[in-house]
């Protein structure tokens, strides 16, 4: 494979990227990552590998499986007190880290995203026992705040120690009165944050969803799931469903209640923008009510006409096909105008993606928009249907660490089941609407792109250093070390203090932002120190 052009610029072949990165690890580890490296081809999708441990001694970027429990999923959700079950670290950290926005409608509703609870663990709590201490943070959380749900999130000493958080959540409802349920999401109990969503799906399932009567407030109900609210990015779809009649029953779980949860059932069709964090919802609900669902993406102008389009097909209805149509022509207009000035600037730069969720796939999209080629892109926690799309299910191992969740068994509910949705969904199958679809990834990139699953701090180092990419997505833990390297890094996870990025306003908004980013000089002018400045090295006295 020879390094080849695009837009003037030359991009090194990156099979030998892999064979460099891969050289210097010992032999047992090189095996093992160099499955996670692939050169992409959309037609034939190489099988990567995805869903295993880190190997102990890598800097990885993932979270662990509490963190994709509590902040991601339930952490975005206003009405319901989270209490953090361990050391105040973890609760710390899982506090507003993402920038997920809500809006209460009345000033008198509740919201407790700006608090953080937690039961402090101590030395003594370990060796005692936390399980006591847990019901006075409860009873205490009850008595000042009045919530009428609290969910309860176990950490890695809880489960070390043994304390039965659902136990103390079903003593501690019968005495309260109120909705309370508990999470087993040690840190350690999956092989990123993956599990931490599969568990909260199963757990939101279980004592939120259908707990509330089903009820008609709109012709076209649906529910949004996957978008988390990021710098606004809820508010701005909402914009666009209440001017298109769409009603919104509930998004899990940006700018979302408990409540709202509680009769989901309610909606005629289900809309996933992140696959990876909310799918298991998404099939359950279609097995116990009849609700179909199908994959979209509102991150891009053109995704975002197309998801529209997609939802308006689905209810088959004159007026509301015609209000979708007028919406996206304004917002477009709009869009093109802002693209047609910036994206002369912008046009043949390098970017590389690598993010959780669905975001390294979505935002290529937006820089498709601007001209801007991705290069390498990969996930922190996904799995191969992530990367190569859901017909590849069937062939994906159950390893232990799965196991290690439980998989709900989910019974037809006679009482609600939409037998009218079912009927609608089979209709439309025969039309070739695709429902459930996702073609991953990799479909949709470049061939001899390089696509990387669960990047190391070292590989991300030797790629930048190989590919010079004008751009590099990642987290806060990645951003300082890469634009030291020179290298302007955008958080895709929080947005730094961005956003909203969705929609057809969120387009523009990234279109600007990757203006300021990308067209200025800076980065190419100011060298980190230790460049032209000897090592420091420290010396200590003993004698002293």
């Amino acid at each position: 494979m020879t390094d080849k052009k695009k837009n003037n610029k030359v991009i090194p072949d990156p099979a030998a990227a892999i064979e460099e990165i891969v050289s210097r690890y010992p032999k047992k580890v090189a095996k093992k990552r160099q499955k996670a490296m692939v050169m992409n081809d959309p037609e034939q999708k190489p099988e990567i590998q995805a869903n295993v441990r880190t190997v102990p001694g890598i800097i990885t970027q993932r979270g662990c499986t509490y963190a994709g429990c509590k902040g991601v999923i339930l952490g975005p959700t206003r009405d319901v007190i989270n209490i953090t079950h361990g050391p105040i670290g973890c609760g710390f950290y899982s506090w507003l880290t993402r920038r997920n926005q809500t809006k209460p409608e009345k000033p008198t509703d509740e919201n407790f995203m700006p608090y953080c609870f937690s039961t402090d663990m101590q030395d003594e709590n370990i060796v005692f026992g936390g399980e006591i201490k847990l019901k006075q943070a409860i009873r205490e959380a009850y008595e000042i705040f009045k919530p009428h749900a609290i969910s309860i999130f176990s950490t890695c000493p809880v489960g070390l120690i043994g304390d039965d958080v659902h136990s103390v959540a079903r003593e501690m409802k019968k005495e309260l009165g109120i909705t309370i349920f508990g999470f087993s999401c040690e840190g350690y109990r999956g092989v990123s944050q993956s599990a931490g969503h599969h568990i909260a799906n199963n757990g939101i399932f279980n004592h939120v969803i259908g707990t509330d009567e089903p009820r008609r407030i709109g012709k076209f109900q649906i529910n949004l799931m996957g978008e988390y609210n990021i710098g606004g990015d809820a508010f701005e779809l909402e914009r666009l469903f209440e001017e298109a009649g769409i009603t919104l029953i509930s998004t899990f779980s940006g700018n979302s209640t408990i409540r709202s949860y509680a009769h989901a059932q309610s909606a005629d069709l289900n809309l996933v923008m992140c696959h990876r964090s909310i799918n298991y919802i998404a099939e359950m609900m279609e097995v116990k009510y009849g609700i179909p669902w199908i994959k979209i993406n509102f991150i891009g102008a053109e995704s975002t006409a197309k998801s529209l389009r997609k939802v308006a097909e689905f209810f088959d209805d004159a007026e509301l096909t015609k209000k979708v149509e007028s919406i996206i022509k304004r917002e477009m207009g709009k869009v093109k105008k802002v693209s047609k000035e910036i994206r002369p600037n912008l046009e043949g730069k390098l970017a590389m993606l690598f993010v959780g969720g669905s975001r390294a796939h979505h935002y290529q999209d937006l820089f498709r928009e601007l001209g801007i080629t991705s290069i390498s892109a990969g996930y922190e926690f996904a799995h191969r249907d992530d990367y190569e799309g859901r017909e590849v299910i069937p062939n994906i191992k159950v390893d232990a660490d799965t196991r290690n969740i439980e998989d709900l068994e989910v019974v037809k509910d006679e009482s609600q089941y939409r037998e009218d949705l079912v009927k609608k969904k089979k209709l439309l199958e025969e039309k070739g609407y695709n429902f459930k679809e996702y073609r991953g990834m990799m479909s949709e990139m470049e061939k001899n792109s390089l696509v990387v699953d669960d990047i190391s701090h070292w590989e991300s180092e030797k790629l930048i250093e190989y590919f010079k990419p004008d751009v590099f997505c990642a987290g806060i833990k990645e951003k300082y070390v890469v634009q030291k390297m020179g290298v302007p890094l955008k958080q895709l996870h929080s947005y730094d203090y961005g956003g909203p990025y969705a929609g057809f306003e969120g387009a523009i908004n990234f279109y600007r932002e990757m203006e300021r980013m990308l067209a200025t000089k800076i980065w190419k002018m100011v060298d980190p120190p230790w460049k032209a400045e000897p090592e420091i090295v420290g010396s200590m006295n003993i004698n002293v």
